[in-house]
């Protein structure tokens, strides 16, 4: 009986840290457009990364804080970080504004490819980040008229 009992309560426990320990999908975050730095918010060449990020889960993502690493053409081009909080909805969406300072090696790396003749309609980009204790990446297209004018 006692046996019996153990084992029950072992098996209560088990199912129970499956319901604990949930998995949860990533956020997919993408990026709408960049905004000039607001007078006085960079040291060095500052933007804004305007962000969208969806939340395909079934509870909100309450976060503090949130940090990005963005590549463009596979170069290093911006980074940054904000103290920022807030909520992403279940099954919602939200626009996050995170400041960014952009590398001047990326910048010129960038220029190097203007130069060599490589057409900069449309950039492939990758970018990495946390938004509070959520790790995200994302990888894509940007098409460079859309992201300077905020995005359709």
């Amino acid at each position: 009986m006692v046996r019996f009992l153990i084992l029950l309560i072992a098996a209560a426990l088990g199912l129970g840290g499956c319901a604990i320990f949930k998995h949860a999908d990533p956020p997919q975050v993408t990026v709408t457009g960049v905004e000039p730095a607001a007078s006085g918010a960079s040291q060095g060449l500052g933007a804004q990364l305007k962000l969208r990020v969806k939340n395909p889960n079934d509870t909100p993502i309450e976060y503090n804080g949130i940090s990005v690493e963005l590549d463009v053409q596979n170069k290093s081009l911006a980074s940054g970080m904000s103290s920022q909080s807030g909520t992403v909805p279940a099954f919602g969406e939200a626009i996050i504004l995170v400041p960014v300072e952009i590398s001047y090696m990326g910048m010129a790396g960038q220029a190097m490819g203007l130069l060599s003749g490589k057409s900069f309609d449309k950039v492939t980009y990758e970018m990495r980040g946390k938004l509070g204790t959520e790790r995200f990446k994302s990888q894509g297209e940007l098409n460079l008229a859309d992201i300077m004018t905020g995005g359709k």
